[in-house]
Order: structure tokens, then sequence, then C-alpha cells
């Protein structure tokens, strides 16, 4: 008669699968999270080119508004080609302007003042943008 090899009893095997099991779906919750956020982050930096279209200096103008990128440029710009018109015109945002701040130094130390305004730039993935100006 040969002598029994030691094995893993059924209750370990089991013990074993769930762990495994677990840090599995661990792991899935994880990429999944992550996924969203880069599919966030993305998004966010595709519109972020084209948010740089809306930050003219006199944009603080237009709280609450809802304008086009080709109505805010074409006060700068001379766009001719009605393709390129037409893509601008397609493209909008909305923005909110809150009060601007304004920022004094110390007495003791003296320095510059500043004000700030803050662009808040509305759509699927908004954004805040800040505009400095030093007294």
């Amino acid at each position: 008669m040969k002598p029994l090899r030691p094995a893993f009893t059924i209750i370990e095997v089991l013990i074993s699968v769930l762990i495994l099991s677990t840090s599995i779906v661990y792991v899935l919750q994880v990429h999944s999270q992550n996924r969203e956020r880069i599919i966030y982050i993305s998004e966010r930096n595709k519109l972020s080119l084209q948010d740089s279209l809306f930050l003219t200096p006199d944009v603080v103008k237009y709280h609450k508004d809802k304008k086009e990128a080709y109505e805010l440029l074409q006060r700068h710009f001379k766009i001719k080609e009605m393709k390129s018109r037409e893509i601008l015109k397609k493209i909008s945002r909305e923005f909110f302007i809150p009060e601007q701040i304004t920022i004094i130094p110390p007495e003791e130390t003296g320095g510059y003042g500043a004000l700030v305004d803050e662009i808040k730039i509305k759509d699927k993935y908004s954004s805040s943008y800040f505009h400095f100006k030093l007294q």
C-alpha cells in the first residue's frame, strides 16, 4: 500500500477561491472607477482648448449669457473661410461671472493689489478660469 500524500482539503480550496474572488471584485471596482475618471479628464482636456476661444479680454461682460465662439472672435479676427465660421458657430458656452474680488496687500509690506475675476464656463464638463489684473 502506498503512503498517502498530503493534499488540500475541500475547505482550504474553497477559502482560497473565496479570497481570490473578493480580490478580483475589488480590482475590477477600482478599474471601473479609474476608467470613469480617465474619461472625464480626457473629455475635459479636449474642451479646454475650445474654452480658450471664449477667454477674450471682454468676457467678464457676459454674465449668465450663452455665446457662440464666432460671435466673440469676430471682433478680434477676420474669419473669411465659411467652413471655419460654421465650426465656430456650433461651439457655444454659457458664462457665469461672480463678483470681482479685490486683493489688497498688508500696509506693512506694501506691494501691489490685484483684481480677480473668476470666469465659470458651463457645459457638460464645466470649468473655471481666473483673470488677474495688477493695480
